[in-house]
């Protein structure tokens, strides 16, 4: 049987940059990635994708010098990011983040990025176990420390003294994986259920009207469709091509959705929620009514298969890990990405860098403070903006697009565009604040290290 220092379930963002910080501090490191087809990757690599996009900020959390990242990567430089509502909009052309990269963002290639994370671990040593699963995760307790089995699909066992569980929202091993370590009458599967904790995100790569293509500008609808952080969006990618796609919460039942005439994507007859493809055929044909459907044609070699994809996406709050048993839960498979920023690359990316160096040192145990202390804010703003957008319909959505235009026009303090925007501005502001603090000091964590039975 092989005995790993470290062992890595899942060679995504956060698998790939564990496997790198681990074996950069010389740790015997095995990543085990099922590996999938893709048309635009060489060779088999994680099922994973995403609208690619990466905002200035982001860059410095996942702890990379921009010019770190290889051009071939990045698709279109990006200037700013419009939102939409059935009838408002406004155009924001920064962060309001202080970032070490000079532009609002960039679009990128997701495959190109997964394999170069995966280059950078393998030549810092990392091995790569690919085109197999991982079956099952036993974790004894043996002479004073933990040891990790793991079975794959064809049979071999790997022992490991720590694991890194990087599969992703799916977490077809970590729930089982921590369930060991919960108390009878629960189960991680109550909070991170891939039905219940994700959204489903389908997209297209389409080639976009050169009079209509905004290259330097990321597109969202909000109010459009229903759902909690529901929405339809362009990105620009490269060549006049854009990913038209679409995010929206699992399970979503009409019967249960107010006004909903109000919703410009559904049509009287439908008595389900439309499947994606019929979602952007409807958004191209709204937006863009002078133009048939046959002007934006399908780009078939690029995405997962003829030019679409499908992908699951984490839309719930983050779990702290069971440290003390030696096991660190990283990036989608953990819940510390979002809905709201398409999948959280960088999250993935950092907790796995954080996960990889301090189980190398054996440090794992400090784990859990650490990744709240790198990301701790990003996390509470989007938890925060997600529990601000529950419940929002479409005149909601107008109203604060509208009011967040007339605070952009004003110079100064949040509090002073606040001010000068009105009662709605202050209104914003207030609920944003106060729905903050309710989730502040780490309250945005659904599952404490504390509650687990060790």
């Amino acid at each position: 049987m092989e005995r790993v220092d470290v062992a890595i379930v899942g060679g995504g963002p956060a698998g790939s940059s564990a496997a790198r910080a681990a074996a950069e501090r010389d740790a015997d490191v095995l990543v085990v990635e099922k590996g999938v087809p893709r048309a635009d990757r060489e060779r088999l690599g994680p099922d994973s994708t995403d609208a690619a996009g990466m905002l200035d900020y982001w860059v410095d959390l996942m702890d990379y010098e921009p010019e770190e990242i290889p051009d071939d990567i990045v698709l279109q430089e990006l200037d700013g990011a419009v939102f939409e509502g059935p009838s408002e909009s406004v155009t924001l052309r920064e962060t309001g983040i202080d970032a070490s990269y000079d532009e609002f963002g960039f679009a990128f290639h997701r495959a190109r990025f997964d394999d170069w994370l995966r280059e950078e671990a393998e030549v810092a040593g990392a091995s790569y176990e690919v085109g197999t699963s991982v079956n099952d995760v036993t974790s004894t307790f043996e002479q004073g420390s933990f040891v990790h089995t793991l079975t794959l699909a064809d049979g071999e066992q790997v022992e490991a003294d720590a694991l890194v569980l990087a599969d992703g929202p799916q977490r077809t091993v970590t729930i089982d994986a921590l369930d060991q370590f919960m108390p009878d009458d629960r189960s991680v599967a109550d909070l991170l259920g891939p039905d219940r904790a994700n959204h489903i995100a389908y997209q297209e790569h389409r080639r976009i009207p050169d009079e209509l293509f905004d290259e330097d500008l990321l597109k969202f609808w909000w109010g459009i469709i229903p759902g909690h952080t529901a929405y339809p969006w362009i990105f620009p990618n490269d060549d006049g091509v854009a990913r038209v796609g679409l995010t929206m919460p699992i399970g979503t039942d009409l019967g249960d959705v107010r006004n909903r005439g109000d919703y410009a994507l559904l049509e009287p007859g439908d008595e389900q929620v439309p499947p994606g493809r019929v979602y952007l055929r409807r958004l191209l044909e709204w937006r863009y009514p002078e133009y048939d459907l046959d002007d934006f044609p399908l780009v078939e070699d690029r995405g997962k298969r003829g030019g679409t994809e499908a992908y699951p996406i984490s839309s719930t709050r983050p779990i702290e890990s069971p440290t003390q048993a030696d096991i660190a839960v990283v990036g989608g498979a953990m819940g510390a990405t979002s809905a709201f920023h398409e999948g959280g690359d960088h999250v993935a990316v950092r907790t796995g860098k954080l996960a990889g160096r301090l189980a190398a040192t054996d440090r794992l145990r400090r784990y859990n403070r650490a990744w709240k202390r790198a990301l701790g804010d990003e996390v509470l703003r989007n938890v925060t903006l997600a529990e601000l957008a529950r419940d929002m319909e479409p005149s909601d959505w107008d109203e604060t697009f509208a009011t967040v235009g007339r605070m952009l026009l004003i110079e100064g303090s949040r509090y002073r565009q606040a001010l000068g925007a009105g009662l709605s501005g202050l209104s914003v502001v207030a609920r944003y604040r106060w729905l903050r603090r309710q989730f502040r000091d780490g309250k945005y964590v659904q599952l404490h290290e504390s509650e687990y039975v060790l």
